[in-house]
């Protein structure tokens, strides 16, 4: 039987659309008490997981932070001022690099099965696992915004003690936690300057 490969319909963004993930989009600092649901929190991922990695390899994990109980034991690990805009989100989400990325191989890279020796080293491995993971975490923020919620994304918090609290004994390093919810009163800062394009583009 032969393999049939499905091409989708290339198209450009709406207006609207490009407005909700870039243009006009930014980094939410409250959030309303509206929940977010088990339902929409899945949604994110089910957008994220699409967008490419090197080889596939796919090492982003997301933990969603949802207790009282799970959310007291992050809260210390958060910097201020981020303790209190964390404590406020309805839902958060810590992204980690799982380091044995590489066992999955096999699966998702069937053709190639013996790319897992490539990482057989822990140095190239680890490099490869932060590399994708990151990919994945700008990712998973723009998947928030497509599905209809507000992110927080936050790099000031201290992750040894992240990694202590909720990943002892696993492979897996955090990278980011984001706040998610749907923005709440004068959620949004005066959007920051942007380089211009003669200032990143070079044309050779």
């Amino acid at each position: 039987m032969t393999d049939t490969i499905f091409q989708a319909q290339l198209g450009r963004l709406s207006a609207g659309g490009r407005s909700i993930l870039f243009t006009d989009a930014r980094t939410a600092n409250t959030f309303s008490d509206t929940p977010v649901s088990k339902e929409e929190l899945t949604d994110i991922w089910e957008l994220a997981r699409w967008a490419p990695t090197s080889a596939n390899v796919q090492p982003l994990r997301v933990v969603y932070v949802l207790s009282p109980d799970n959310r007291q034991r992050l809260l210390p690990h958060m910097h201020d001022p981020n303790r209190a805009k964390t404590a406020a989100a309805p839902a958060i989400a810590i992204l980690a690099a799982d380091l044995q990325f590489h066992d999955y191989i096999p699966r998702l890279m069937p053709f190639r099965p013996e790319m897992a020796d490539m990482f057989t080293d822990d140095a190239i491995r680890a490099q490869a696992a932060r590399f994708n993971a990151t990919l994945q975490a700008a990712y998973f923020i723009l998947a928030v915004r497509a599905a209809g919620l507000a992110a927080g994304p936050m790099l000031g918090f201290d992750s040894a003690g992240v990694d202590d609290a909720f990943f002892a004994d696993t492979p897996l390093r955090s990278l980011l936690v984001v706040n998610i919810g749907h923005p709440g009163p004068n959620a949004w800062h005066q959007r920051l300057p942007r380089l211009d394009n003669d200032e990143v583009i070079t044309w050779t």
